[in-house]
């Protein structure tokens, strides 16, 4: 596995993986419940994730089989996107892509990383060094989501 930058021939693939991520691993978080669902999914489409790897840093897992992760981050330092195939779940994969977003951070010198966890992810981050940065917060109809960060060593 390798984690690169995106192109923008990525996005039909990257966006099949952010999709299936959502629907099948992410299922504490969305219910089943298809207005919940349907929201979250609303803007994963290949021509949004083609706009994201132009105007953000925007990461993928890939073997000889495909994309297996993607990760996206704004200029900022805000996590925008972080998931993973599910044939490729437990497989190092997440942590693969937050190192590499962490290490495209610390090139742009930025001191802090943010982002909004699902309920899904959280324990993934905190063990990743993320700490809870706010209450929870719901997103108008879509999933809860857990505000975290992470000081980034100085350079």
């Amino acid at each position: 596995m390798r984690v690169r930058d995106a192109y923008e021939q990525d996005a039909e693939e990257a966006c099949a993986v952010i999709r299936r991520s959502i629907i099948e691993l992410c299922i504490l978080d969305h219910q089943c419940d298809p207005g919940t669902l349907a929201g979250w999914l609303a803007n994963k489409t290949p021509a949004n994730v083609r706009q994201w790897i132009r105007t953000h840093h925007v990461l993928v897992a890939d073997d000889e089989g495909g994309i297996l992760g993607v990760a996206a981050m704004s200029a900022s330092g805000h996590i925008l996107l972080n998931y993973v195939s599910p044939d490729a779940r437990f497989r190092g994969v997440s942590k693969a892509l937050i190192r590499g977003i962490e290490a495209r951070a610390a090139g742009l010198g930025l001191s802090c990383l943010a982002l909004e966890s699902t309920s899904t992810a959280t324990g993934f981050y905190r063990a990743a060094g993320y700490a809870p940065s706010g209450a929870p917060v719901r997103r108008p109809g879509a999933n809860l989501t857990h505000p975290m960060q992470k000081r980034l060593p100085d350079q």
